[in-house]
Formats: C-alpha cells, sequence, structure tokens
C-alpha cells in the first residue's frame, strides 16, 4: 500500500515537472475566497488561452521546483496554491490573472517563473502589461522592415535621378544633332 502511494506521489511530481519544463511562464496564485463560479470562470478563460491551471499540494510543487534546482519559491508555496502553465504564451497568464484579480478581490497572485527565473508579484503585472505576443511581433518586423522600407526609397531616388540625367543628355544630344 504505501509503495503505490509513493509511486503516485512520485508520478504527480514528473507530472510538474514536465509542465514546468514546458511551460513558457509560470504563475502561483492563492485562489483561497474565490467562489465555485469564480474558479470556473477563471479556468475557462485560461483554456480557452493555452494555459494549463492546476491546484497541487504545495509539497508536490515543492519537490518539482527542485529537482529542477529553481530557487527562491519555497516562501511563496504556502496557503492554498494553484499554478498556471504558460504552454504557448508566456504574457497570457500574467495577463490574464491579472485582469481576473481586478474583478476579484479573493485571488493573490504569490510569484511567477519566465525563462527559469523566479519573478515577484510586481514581475508578473509588469508581464501582464505587455502587449500579446502577436503585437510584438508586428512591432518588431514594423522596425525591422522601416529600414528596409528607407533604403528602397533611397535606391528609388537614385534611380529616379539617374533617369532625370540620362533623360538629360538624351534630349541636349537630340538639341545638339539637329542644330
Amino acid at each position: 500500500m504505501k509503495e503505490a502511494k509513493l509511486q503516485s506521489k512520485i508520478g504527480l511530481v514528473d507530472e510538474i515537472k514536465e509542465k514546468i519544463e514546458n511551460a513558457h511562464s509560470i504563475v502561483l496564485v492563492n485562489y483561497r475566497g474565490l467562489t465555485v463560479e469564480a474558479v470556473t470562470e477563471l479556468r475557462k478563460q485560461l483554456r480557452e488561452n493555452g494555459v494549463d491551471y492546476r491546484v497541487y499540494k504545495n509539497t508536490m510543487m515543492r519537490r518539482a521546483f527542485n529537482d529542477l534546482s529553481f530557487e527562491g519559491l519555497d516562501e511563496y508555496l504556502v496557503g492554498p496554491s494553484a499554478i498556471a502553465f504558460g504552454m504557448e504564451d508566456a504574457v497570457a497568464p500574467a495577463k490574464i490573472i491579472s485582469e481576473f484579480a481586478k474583478d476579484n478581490e479573493a485571488i493573490e497572485i504569490k510569484a511567477g517563473v519566465v525563462d527559469g527565473k523566479v519573478i515577484d508579484v510586481a514581475g508578473i503585472e509588469a508581464l501582464a502589461k505587455l502587449p500579446p505576443r502577436e503585437v510584438l511581433i508586428a512591432q518588431v518586423l514594423g522596425g525591422l522592415n522601416s529600414p528596409i522600407q528607407g533604403f528602397a526609397n533611397v535606391l528609388q531616388g537614385n534611380l529616379r535621378g539617374l533617369a532625370t540625367v540620362m533623360n538629360a543628355i538624351k534630349e541636349k544630344k537630340e538639341q545638339e544633332e539637329s542644330a
């Protein structure tokens, strides 16, 4: 009986470790005081945005984080804890939970992990203020496109200038030949 229970716990820790390794970001929250309806709504919003939201025992999460050499999370793994794994978009868990917390004061953001680094509540709030991934990509591409567009305009201007000079030479030669 003890062996089966131990294997179950090991399997659970392995599951958590796999999710941690595959997530772009992680947000830890205290969900105490949320109604069933509020938790259901939060889970729905997170699921629609590719975020995996789970409630695990703190000891299981602590073991998984420690096995993966994360430091600084033990102080946040007290009391009721839920964990949101951003599997598709690093900003999504922070953005959704921060927005949800504005209307539901019962939920409390504890900490998070981005790119393997532990961040505090202020870091999560800063992450939540970032524009969506698609907007960031568009901004980067727009920034890359701008110099290229300027270069093309310069080349086009040089070609126009060359065409104007060639036309002037042609007209001058025609005038010389007709004179």
